[in-house]
């Protein structure tokens, strides 16, 4: 006899409270998951789904507290234990993510995406032969996954294995938030050969920060290269339109010369087999213009006529960066660095953050540009090389201002988060990419207590008298 009964109310409000969500109606889902919550307070799929809503909202502390609960109460739901995972790795819970990763996996063995946030989890503990093992049972199930091709390759270059490193690397193109980033090109991707006839257009493809890095190539690139045409964005324009062998250099698509081969600018450390031991440089390869450059100095010495070290600081990053959660600092975290008296310190933030306003405000030897200085406010990364070169330091988290700055070859300290990006390698504390960068780690994930207080006693130790 067929099934005549009602369809139960709640299932039926948990799955509009899902359509919602993927609508990225958020603010519908949690009123639909609330309401059910306050008729069955202990509804697990209730609490997993509202959970999950308010992680997209960067409500974590609340989304931790509500899937730790509704797994507690309904202990084997893969997907689950596998946002959870995810919360805890953003919060720099290593242990727990694992924990939770391996139990997504056991709960559901054969789902590709629950033994890639494990891998992720372990990769980002420094288990690094568990998270290659658990990336290529990823791609035993999917051959072409980009994240685990791209994380083997992340894992290879930290330890020094470029050959193959630079091979995996090559799949963050085709990542999802890579896809429609350039147009269509017309004419084949440059594979090294020599084109003595031909012109190249090389990309900024990434991040300002890899751009800069990267950038290092382009003298290499036209000694292969008739002619170099550069594309990047309007920020870094006039910074890197005057490296030797640029012979042109837009920043919008439809004003695009003609050319013969393309390559995008993050692609040339595996083009020249790059390894710790070969990085072109040794830097400077950028240059500050010295009429800014005389311009800034002028302004310093009058807003600070006793002359003491300067030092630059830059402590929170993009905030949609997928990592500015367990990279950026608050202003009140420096403060063991910028009650230092016989220092001045210039903050770098093209926008300090709201959180950060008034602090900066009332710190008397910290310069804010945009409000002191407004006619040396960072419009581009010209006008912040001008700054930078009129420093005696950089403190600095993992930020493009890092690269500036080791580009320029100034004196930076990078403070640093665990773990760290590939680039920096491991437990090093410096880098073949900037000779004049030291790198402050973390001892462990989040403790940034123990970086500041050791770069500010570093200070202390070498400005004695």
């Amino acid at each position: 006899m067929p099934n005549d009964s009602p369809p139960d109310p709640t299932i039926a409000a948990l799955a509009r409270a899902e359509e919602a969500a993927k609508a990225r109606r958020l603010h519908e889902a949690i009123g639909i998951c609330r309401d059910v919550l306050d008729q069955h307070p202990n509804h697990p799929a209730a609490l997993a789904l509202l959970g999950s809503v308010l992680a997209h909202r960067n409500e974590t502390i609340e989304a931790t507290r509500l899937l730790e609960q509704a797994c507690a109460l309904r202990p084997n739901v893969a997907s689950w234990h596998n946002n959870l995972s995810s919360l805890y790795r953003m919060d720099c819970q290593l242990d727990r993510a694992v924990e939770h990763g391996h139990i997504a996996v056991q709960a559901a063995p054969n789902a590709p995406l629950m033994r890639l946030s494990l891998a992720k989890a372990q990769m980002d503990r420094g288990d690094h032969a568990d998270a290659i093992a658990s990336f290529l049972e990823v791609l035993s199930r999917e051959p072409a996954n980009p994240e685990a091709h791209l994380a083997i390759g992340q894992i290879l270059l930290a330890h020094r294995e470029t050959e193959p490193g630079w091979r995996e690397y090559e799949w963050r193109n085709r990542l999802d938030a890579a896809k429609g980033t350039l147009p269509d090109m017309a004419r084949p991707e440059w594979n090294g050969m020599a084109l003595p006839t031909g012109t190249i257009m090389l990309i900024g493809d990434q991040g300002f920060g890899d751009t800069i890095m990267f950038a290092r190539y382009i003298p290499l690139v036209a000694a292969r290269c008739a002619r170099v045409i550069l594309a990047c964005g309007v920020e870094l324009h006039s910074l890197l339109a005057n490296i030797p062998g640029v012979h042109a250099s837009f920043t919008r698509w439809q004003d695009a010369p003609p050319y013969t081969v393309w390559c995008r600018l993050s692609s040339l450390g595996g083009i020249f087999a790059t390894t710790p031991d070969t990085i072109p440089g040794p830097p400077p390869y950028l240059h500050a213009d010295p009429a800014r450059g005389a311009a800034v100095a002028a302004a310093f010495n009058a807003r600070f006529p006793v002359r003491k070290p300067r030092i630059g600081l830059f402590w929170s990053g993009r905030p949609t960066h997928p990592n500015d959660r367990r990279r950026s600092l608050r202003l009140a975290q420096l403060a063991p660095i910028t009650e230092l008296k016989k220092f001045d310190f210039i903050s770098l933030q093209k926008q300090v953050p709201e959180a950060d306003a008034a602090r900066l405000a009332a710190a008397p030897n910290i310069l804010d540009l945009a409000a002191d200085l407004p006619a040396f406010a960072l419009t581009d990364f010209a006008a912040t090389a001008a700054i930078i070169a009129n420093l005696d330091l950089l403190i600095s988290v993992d930020s493009a201002v890092v690269h500036l700055a080791g580009a320029l070859g100034k004196p930076v300290i990078m403070l640093t988060g665990t773990p760290a990006d590939w680039r920096w390698m491991l437990d090093r504390a410096d880098s073949p990419w900037y000779p004049s960068l030291s790198i402050v780690r973390q001892p462990t994930p989040g403790d940034w207590t123990s970086v500041i207080s050791g770069v500010a006693k570093q200070l202390r130790d070498t400005h004695r008298g």
